[in-house]
């Protein structure tokens, strides 16, 4: 079966899927919900889990070869979700991390002033005659704004049809639809602005910043001197390590530090399922190198990354990079690329998955300006190349002291899980259930069915020796209950890759039925290689 283009899928389908088979449920739903909060369920923690243990082997465990021909060296670290918070003051969350937000006084929601696009708008209020030679009148409405979508254009023609029809008729009068955000807008201007979920102007707030960080409170009195703050990313948590791994892991620069890890960002408007929210997981890694390698460096992360990802099964035709341009930079960034999936909501565009940044030496600059230890590297393998060119005792010096630039690659493991999901998910007319998971075997929450054909006639006992003896390697379900096809189609739901049948000619013969998920081809194989056969499949 050919890949399906992301555009044609549905996002509503998986996310009922998704709900129905056990992967992603909406947190505190039975309170009602909580905007922004997803809870992983028993075949969404496996897939997630898939997905990072493959992450951290390709990371840490067995890291890429480097541009020398050797391995790359690199650690783990696992920091405290809460630091101190002069760290947030030095990385810049404390004062930059913020969105412009407004409010709608009609509909009570809440938006990003920068992702509400806005248009002039504006009736032609005698088209519908038709008549060639009378005068067009122009009359002006407001302006009309709509959430930044790819396809905000076509939302932004159908609702200002609607609020037209609402306010006298007329037809549409559009003279190029240059979208506007509403926090770039003058403020006599915004004034006249009709929002999203409204169909008068004038009900949207003036836009304010507002930190994206949650804040806490450290011991049991509750004021200033004890408010600390849940980190919104896990790479200041290296940055306050990096010292600590250097004195103790026996590592020089260049070196990474990786991190799996959860992260909370009080978004004003989480959406697109766990695209964005408001607590998630993240796979960043921070790579310490001289300044003059970093570029070398940066080119090498990008290209391996996105090697990375395809190992997952991704089609080469839902990814690609995109580099940002200098007003998108950070201030301290000087290159930065975005490995972009082509997500159902996003379609035919594309959406953010990974970014690989060059950080310079902004962190670690900062961190030890704020806590004044010195975080300075000593390069003894270039002090003794300086020596031996005859540099002076300053080139010397300049050469073999210095601070690490930063290379990072900066992904979301819950947004990985997305992208699989999405990816995986297939439509398909000729089965039980019309749709089944086409994950890659080797992340696949469950690697096999094994089912007795009957609940009788010894059939049983033979299934519950088999799952006995696979469920040591391989994650495995029994199941006897329904009919084969119904239990076909709960695997075919879950994404599990092959079913084995056991059935009468079993007992004869020691052979069972193995059924492709993909293909729903089936096959006799003997008992005994069963094991063999998985192994095989899933070493791709």
């Amino acid at each position: 079966m050919p890949d399906i283009d992301p555009a044609d899928k549905s996002m509503d389908a998986i996310v009922a899927l998704c709900k129905r088979r056990g992967f992603v449920y909406p947190a505190s739903e039975i309170y009602g919900g909580i905007n922004g909060f997803w809870d992983y369920g028993p075949l969404g923690v496996a897939l997630k889990n898939n997905i990072r243990d493959h992450w951290w082997k390709h990371m840490v465990e067995c890291p890429p070869i480097g541009p020398d021909g050797e391995p790359v060296s690199m650690v783990g670290l696992d920091s405290s979700i809460i630091q101190n918070p002069r760290t947030w003051e030095a990385s810049g969350h404390v004062g930059g991390f913020s969105d412009p937000m407004v409010d709608c006084t009609d509909s009570k929601k809440r938006y990003r002033a920068d992702h509400l696009m806005c248009h002039e708008l504006s009736a032609a209020t005698n088209l519908a005659t038709k008549a060639p030679d009378a005068a067009v009148e122009i009359r002006p409405i407001g302006w009309l704004a709509v959430v930044e979508d790819e396809d905000y254009a076509n939302l932004w023609v159908q609702r200002a049809k609607k609020i037209i029809k609402k306010t006298g008729g007329g037809e549409l009068h559009v003279a190029g639809l240059n979208f506007v955000p509403y926090n770039e807008l003058p403020s006599d201007i915004q004034k006249l602005v009709i929002g999203p979920d409204s169909d008068k102007p004038g009900t949207l707030t003036e836009p304010r910043q507002f930190n994206l960080m949650f804040e806490t409170f450290v011991g049991a009195i509750r004021n200033e001197d004890a408010k600390a703050y849940l980190r919104p990313e896990t790479a200041q948590g290296i940055f306050l390590n990096y010292k600590n791994v250097l004195d103790t892991m026996r590592v020089k620069v260049p070196f990474g530090v990786a991190q799996i890890g959860k992260s909370f960002r009080n978004e004003v408007t989480p959406r697109n399922f766990i695209f964005r929210s408001r607590e998630f997981e993240q796979m960043e890694m921070e790579w310490f190198c001289a300044p003059d390698e970093a570029a070398k460096w940066y080119e090498f992360w990008k290209v391996e990354r996105m090697k990375w990802w395809k190992t997952l099964g991704i089609s080469d035709s839902n990814l690609r990079y995109r580099d940002h341009d200098e007003d998108e930079l950070a201030h301290y960034s000087k290159m930065c690329v975005d490995i972009e999936y082509k997500y159902p909501f996003s379609a035919p565009g594309f959406g953010e998955l990974e970014g690989v940044a060059h950080r310079g030496c902004f962190d670690l600059t900062q961190h030890q300006t704020h806590s004044k230890q010195k975080l300075e590297y000593f390069d003894q393998e270039r002090q003794v190349k300086a020596k031996k060119a005859g540099a002076s005792k300053e080139e010397i010096d300049a050469q073999s002291k210095y601070i690490p630039n930063v290379i990072e690659p900066a992904s979301g493991l819950t947004r990985g899980v997305l992208v699989l999901l999405c990816e995986a998910y297939t439509e398909d007319g000729t089965r039980p259930s019309k749709e089944f998971m086409k994950f890659k075997p080797k992340f696949a929450p469950i690697k096999a069915g094994i089912f007795p054909l009957v609940n009788k006639d010894g059939m049983p006992e033979v299934a519950q020796k088999l799952y006995m003896q696979l469920r040591e390697k391989y994650t495995c379900q029994i199941d006897a209950k329904q009919s084969i096809g119904k239990r076909y189609a709960r695997m075919d739901e879950a994404g599990t890759p092959f079913c084995f049948t056991i059935d009468g000619d079993t007992l004869q013969d020691q052979t069972v039925t193995v059924r492709d998920r993909d293909s729903q081809s089936q096959e006799r194989i003997n008992i005994d290689k069963v094991d063999a056969f998985i192994a095989e499949k899933l070493a791709d």
